[in-house]
């Protein structure tokens, strides 16, 4: 397995790595000396001396078997173990072959009796006693390279899930960022129309008042960061604003109610997120009839989650993906919610009873980082 890393974040930080080598060599060290001083030989204090030789060649070469490991990170894991392996052997051989000069051949006499130093300085003997070490050595270094390649491929495994992580937010703020940013050109392009419509009618008194409102509908929305949520308060007094313009084109068929408890104004919302749907309100449920409608706006708490409806007694239409309009709508409402607040952010619409149509957004509660 092959894990994409940049510079910089490949294997773990060579201060790890020396900590491990050096926690294994005192480990070598204290349980040789442990089974020197059980068995009772002799010369305790040279011995520990050229144990202690040994132990510092070892740390060295196990610092450069350390070296070689670091020149593959990067590759798949099972070529890392394999080289681990490999390099281990050369190092193993070097160890033993060290430790037999240092103990066997330096200075022997008054270290160890003659006729053991005589037996020991036999060829076949020397190369027995060698490769017989070499063995313990090399799975002492093969058991150090396999932990430091557990703890390098954890790390790289932590790194890699952080970054993915890091992508994965990016792409959610983008998403965010591009489903907010389609609500406003949306809204201004219809009351563009309506303005439009206005002039051409000559209501002269009625396209200002619009464009009053719509100055400071755009005043208030555009100073919010599209990734941040608004408490429900402002958003409210948002949709408040754009009620009002379309109060210019409507004054007397368009009726609003909102009805939303004190306590729950303080609760976070995504920024425009009710827009859309009061806009599909006035498009399909005030625009197609001559007769006042009414639009509730009501807000309550159930279950630990905040529920909000806007419903509208306009006349049925057959088919609920016509409040969709040109794929924004509830399907912009929608994805907001499921880009945000993931499972726990939903969206029921549908007919009415006897006429209108309900939407209903359900999202958790938050009260604070907004």
């Amino acid at each position: 397995m092959t894990i994409p890393l940049e510079e910089g974040e490949r294997g773990v930080s060579p201060t790890v790595a020396l900590y491990t080598i050096l926690g294994f060599w005192l480990f070598y060290a204290v349980i040789v000396t442990l089974r020197a001083s059980v068995m009772g030989f002799e010369s305790q204090g040279e011995m520990a001396i050229r144990r202690g030789i040994v132990t510092i060649l070892g740390i060295i070469l196990t610092w450069v078997l350390y070296l070689i490991i670091r020149q593959f990170d990067g590759s798949t894991f099972s070529r890392r173990i394999a080289i681990a392996f490999i390099a281990a052997i050369p190092c193993a051989i070097s160890i033993a072959a060290a430790n037999y000069y240092i103990f066997n051949v330096y200075e022997p006499d008054g270290f160890m009796p003659a006729a053991e130093h005589y037996a020991k300085s036999k060829g076949n003997y020397v190369l027995q006693e060698i490769a017989e070490d070499t063995m313990g050595r090399y799975f002492f270094l093969a058991a150090w390279a396999a932990i430091y390649l557990a703890v390098t491929y954890a790390a790289e495994v932590s790194r890699v899930e952080r970054r993915a992580a890091r992508l994965e937010q990016a792409a959610r703020q983008a998403e965010l960022r591009s489903l907010r940013y389609q609500v406003n050109p949306h809204f201004l392009f219809n009351t563009l129309n309506s303005l439009s419509s206005l002039v051409m009618k000559d209501q002269k008194d009625e396209a200002e008042q619009m464009i009053m409102s719509l100055s400071n509908f755009y005043r208030t929305s555009l100073t919010g960061d599209p990734l941040e949520d608004v408490p429900l308060s402002e958003e409210v007094h948002l949709q408040k604003l754009y009620l009002d313009i379309e109060a210019v084109r409507f004054p007397k068929r368009l009726r609003t109610n909102i009805s939303i408890p004190d306590r729950l104004m303080s609760c976070c919302v995504p920024g425009l997120i009710l827009q859309p749907v009061i806009e599909n309100a006035i498009k399909y449920g005030v625009s197609r009839t001559t007769r006042p409608v009414t639009i509730d706006i009501l807000a309550w708490e159930e279950e630990g989650l905040l529920h909000v409806s806007i419903a509208d007694d306009g006349d049925t239409i057959p088919h609920e993906s016509a409040y969709e309009g040109n794929g924004i709508g509830l399907v912009n409402v929608r994805e907001r919610l499921a880009a945000r607040f993931g499972d726990k952010g939903r969206l029921m619409s549908g007919p009415m009873e006897g006429g209108g149509f309900l939407v209903e957004l359900s999202l958790p509660i938050i009260r604070r980082g907004c």
